[in-house]
């Protein structure tokens, strides 16, 4: 084994980099081999180059130009950035006149009441700040969402919002963002167990409010139902919230009554549906939905099912579906303030943006918390349901 085989892999990418420059093959301003060639020529994943590629960066050897690629550094940059902080920043200020103004949003719809809200919440932030948005719908497909990812650094964001889809494998684009420092905050959901800038609505708490109201209520039977083909942390922290709200109360928990990985088509046929026979048999009095149109569908489930809410079933939704259910003022709800959340988003990804050091090492976590609105879906439990 030769001493070339020991070394990192990660090293190798930056040798061969630094004895590019060293030899004059690339000189100040040159552009250094893509992220693609680099892969190629060493055989390794595009983790490894962008870990390379970091250090080399922090080093001040080379420097990213946001859309347009990396480039061998000018020795008088380490200067200026050595120079006193008021010409630092009055450098950055010019050098900001040249900036996109422009944010990258990725998710995966905007065809629900949630991501509506928080649309106009992160609008009304890159309105107030001068800055444009543009929208890539993912379409709940990591593919397309990487897709969506590398055609944004394209056109020169400066930063991203990202309401990720939630599979059992990371998006290793999400992950080379992080590793090079590029600005983005998530959404609505984080990844586990890696380090970034996220916000999100506090989804056990507002399932344990769920669960406190009904209980006072006197349903002890509250079934908590999620139509998500896949189990998403957002989903599993709520049924968390569940499983924990029920422990308190020293109650034992019934399996039945956590109903997941369900489709509802069109509900002409909702009558072969499972759920249709699970609600038609009062197997639970109360539902809990962890989006705004399942709670709609189980409403018009009950009611082809000869049930009325609140006196036969009581229903709670996280988000608010009132606007299309008829006679109704209200419908009881976990109010997420979707607005206020994606205004926040925006501001933390702005902020990012223009801090001196992009907040490196220290990420900006904030858990929005939910309030419980009593509507019109909801009562006293009548019956005993065993």
């Amino acid at each position: 084994m030769n001493s070339m085989e020991r070394i990192p892999l990660y090293q190798m990418v930056q040798e061969y980099i630094r004895d590019l420059i060293t030899s004059q093959a690339l000189k100040v301003g040159d552009r250094i081999p893509t992220e693609k060639e680099l892969m190629e020529r060493f055989g390794v994943s595009k983790i490894t180059v962008v870990n390379a590629l970091s250090g080399l960066v922090n080093e001040r050897i080379i420097n990213r130009v946001p859309g347009k690629g990396t480039f061998v550094s000018d020795p008088e940059y380490e200067i200026l950035t050595t120079a006193p902080k008021s010409t630092v920043k009055q450098t950055r200020k010019t050098s900001g006149e040249m900036r996109t103004r422009l944010i990258g949003l990725i998710m995966p719809s905007i065809y629900d009441y949630f991501t509506i809200r928080l649309v106009h919440g992160i609008q009304q932030a890159l309105n107030e700040n001068d800055y444009r948005f543009v929208i890539y719908l993912s379409e709940g497909n990591i593919d397309k969402e990487k897709e969506a990812i590398q055609t944004c650094s394209k056109i020169g964001v400066e930063g991203l919002l990202i309401f990720p889809v939630d599979e059992e494998l990371f998006n290793e684009e999400i992950l080379s963002m992080k590793f090079a420092g590029f600005p983005f905050v998530l959404i609505d959901r984080y990844l586990p167990g890696v380090e970034t800038h996220y916000i999100a609505s506090d989804g056990r708490l507002g399932v344990n409010m769920a669960v406190n109201y009904l209980w006072e209520l006197g349903h002890r039977d509250i079934a908590i139902c999620s139509d998500s083909p896949l189990q998403t942390v957002t989903v599993q922290e709520r049924i968390d919230g569940y499983m924990n709200a029920f422990k308190e109360k020293g109650s034992l928990i019934n399996p039945a009554h956590i109903v997941t990985g369900f489709e509802i088509g069109s509900l002409e046929q909702a009558e072969t549906h499972p759920l249709y026979r699970y609600i038609q048999n009062r197997m639970a009095t109360a539902y809990i939905t962890l989006n705004g149109s399942l709670g709609v569908k189980i409403y018009q489930i009950a009611r082809q099912a000869g049930l009325k809410v609140p006196e036969d079933i009581s229903i709670i939704s996280f988000d608010d579906p009132t606007s299309i259910i008829e006679g109704y003022s209200t419908f009881t709800h976990v109010k997420q303030f979707e607005r206020d959340m994606g205004y926040r988003a925006a501001c933390t990804l702005l902020e990012v943006i223009n801090s001196d050091d992009g907040h490196h090492g220290k990420h900006i976590k904030t858990l929005v918390e939910p309030e419980l609105v009593i509507g019109e879906t909801t009562g006293k439990n009548v019956f005993t349901v065993s």
